[in-house]
Formats: structure tokens, sequence, C-alpha cells
């Protein structure tokens, strides 16, 4: 009579250890199956940040000499004393427009947490420079609106020129980030 019982247990015992066998095996694939979305999303991720670093840093390298020659110009022009002399010949302040798609991106789908952490972290100060950058940027676009230069312009250059003070040191400053990045990201995107 025992034996027909201790069959029945092992063969119970045996069900729920082939049972959990399977449970850990799926999970075991569901979780091989979410790192290996969460890697290519952020190899999708490093390609796009790649792709609009590059961009960016051309757009800043675009018009970086324009912007230091007519800061000078502008400087020598605001010196009443130079002014004679000062052919100021201004063709707008030829701003960067950053472009940003792929940081957006990155943030709506969380693929920046699926990215090396320093590396995260370099491409959020890069971004956060462009971003004040951009601010800077908006707020002589706003004053050239209240003020424009045919109202005043000597108090329209002097804004420009304090504009221009800042951005000139930008221009550098920002290429030397993306030159930094750029192999940060080569190199997370090989391995």
């Amino acid at each position: 009579m025992a034996s027909p019982q201790r069959a029945l247990v092992l063969k119970g015992l045996l069900e729920v250890v082939f049972i959990g066998f399977g449970v850990f095996l799926g999970m075991a694939a569901d979780q091989w199956r979410t790192d290996r979305q969460h890697r290519d999303q952020a190899h999708d991720a490093l390609q796009r940040f790649k792709t609009e670093i590059e961009a960016n840093r051309a757009a800043v390298m675009k018009n970086q000499d324009y912007r230091a020659r007519i800061r000078k110009d502008i400087t020598a022009y605001l010196n009443p004393k130079l002014r004679p002399t000062v052919d100021l010949q201004m063709e707008g302040i030829k701003p960067v427009n950053f472009e940003h798609t792929a940081w957006d991106l990155a943030l709506v789908t969380q693929s920046l947490a699926d990215i090396d952490s320093s590396l995260a972290f370099e491409l959020a100060r890069v971004y956060g420079q462009q971003q004040i950058y951009t601010s800077l940027t908006g707020g002589l676009m706003q004053a050239m609106y209240l003020r424009p230069p045919s109202e005043n312009l000597t108090a329209f250059l002097h804004s420009v020129k304090i504009y221009l003070d800042d951005i000139v040191e930008f221009d550098p400053g920002l290429v030397k980030m993306y030159d930094e990045v750029v192999p940060l990201i080569d190199r997370a995107l090989k391995d």
C-alpha cells in the first residue's frame, strides 16, 4: 500500500520539479530577451548620438570664424576712436541650431539608462552646454526683436558683443567636448 502512494508522491514531486524548471527557463529566456532588447536600444541610441553630435560639431565649426571676426569688428566699431576705420559688415549673428532629437528620444525611451553611466554623464554635459548656448542665442534674438538695430544701433551692437563674448568662448569648448565624446561613443559601439 505504501508503494502506490509513494509512487504518486514521487510523481507529484517530479511534476513540481519539471514545472519549476520550466518556469525558471521561461524567466531566464525572458530576461535574456529583455537584456538583448536593452543592448540593441542602447546601441541604436549611441549611433544616433554619434550622428547628431557630428552634425552639431559641423554646425558650430561652420560659422565659428565668422562669429570671432564679427566680435572683433564690433568691439572696434564700439570704440569711438576706431569707428571711422571699421568696415562693419554683418551678415546676421549666424546662430547654431543644434540637433537634439537623439537626446530627446533617449530620454523618452529611457535608453540612456542602458548606456554606460560615465558615457551618459558626458553626453548629458554636452547637451547641457548646447542648451546654455541655445538659451543665450534665444535671449539675444528676443532682445533683437524688442529693440531692433534700426532703433539704436549702438545699443544693439553692445548686446551682440556681450552675446559674442560668451559664444566665442563656447564654440571651441563645445568642439573640444564633441571631440572627446565621439571616441567614447565609438568605443561603446564596439563593445
